[in-house]
This record gives C-alpha cells, structure tokens and sequence, in this order.
C-alpha cells in the first residue's frame, strides 16, 4: 500500500467525496494573510495537469470553495457563480487565481469603491468582468 493510500485509510476517505468533507475540516485560518497567500498558491500549483498552466474553471469553483471557506470569504459564492455562468471553455491562471484572493480582501462584496481604472491597482480582465456582473445583478433584483 502506497503512502497516500496508508494515510487517506487513517482519515477514513475512501471516496472524492470523503476527501472533500474532510479538507474543509482542515483549518488554515491561524496563517497570516501572507503565510495563506502562499498556501492559496500552491492549491492552485498542486491542482494542474502535466504541463498546464491554468486551471479549468470546474476545478477552480470546487478549489476556492475548499480553500476560503474557513476564510469566510464574502466573495467565494458569488464568485464561484459568477464563474459557473461563464458560457465557453474557461481557464483561470495563476495570476488571476492570487488576484482574486487579493480582490476578496480588499473590495466589499457589492463591489462599493472598485475602479477599474485605478492605475496603482490592475486588476485581470476576468476580475473587471466579475465586477460588471456584479453590479448587473445587484441592480436586477
């Protein structure tokens, strides 16, 4: 029996779905901002395929929710729908991964005070769509 096999019979997952249950259990919140900046990091790094240097947006729905969900991560959900109603074959990069991190931190989650045009803060393209669909459905409902 491989060392991953032996250690995932001592945490009694034996399905996808017990490893999830039991990563969200996982605690990171005593890291610093820094420190979990990091960590958020190397999920995504971890998370690729071969060679690939983005992620499928799939993948990064299910990754943020298991990362930021200790967090208390205003933007996690609405993000993660936003992200689900993006018609195409979306792939996420790393720098629009930590900028998201980054964004959830900063900016409230109706998006109150975000400029796009701020020149100190360039935020990826994908960050500015999130925004604008923000806004779009705040104002619909």
């Amino acid at each position: 029996m491989s060392e991953w096999e032996t250690g995932c019979c001592k945490m009694n997952c034996y399905t996808i779905d017990d490893f999830k249950s039991y990563l969200t259990r996982l605690d990171p919140g005593f890291l610093e901002h820094s420190e979990f900046r990091s960590l958020f990091k190397f999920a995504f790094q971890f998370s690729r395929e071969g060679t690939h240097k983005t992620l499928e947006k799939d993948i990064v729905v299910v990754l943020l929710q298991m990362t930021l969900s200790s967090r208390n991560n205003a933007h996690v959900d609405q993000f993660c729908e936003f992200l689900t109603a993006t018609e195409g074959n979306l792939r996420i990069t790393l720098d629009q991964w930590c900028s998201f991190l980054d964004f959830s931190v900063n900016i409230s989650v109706d998006c109150a005070g975000y400029d796009e045009d701020d020149e100190n803060c360039a935020w990826p393209v994908l960050i500015d769509e999130y925004v604008d669909w923000v806004k779009a459905s705040k104002g619909n409902k």
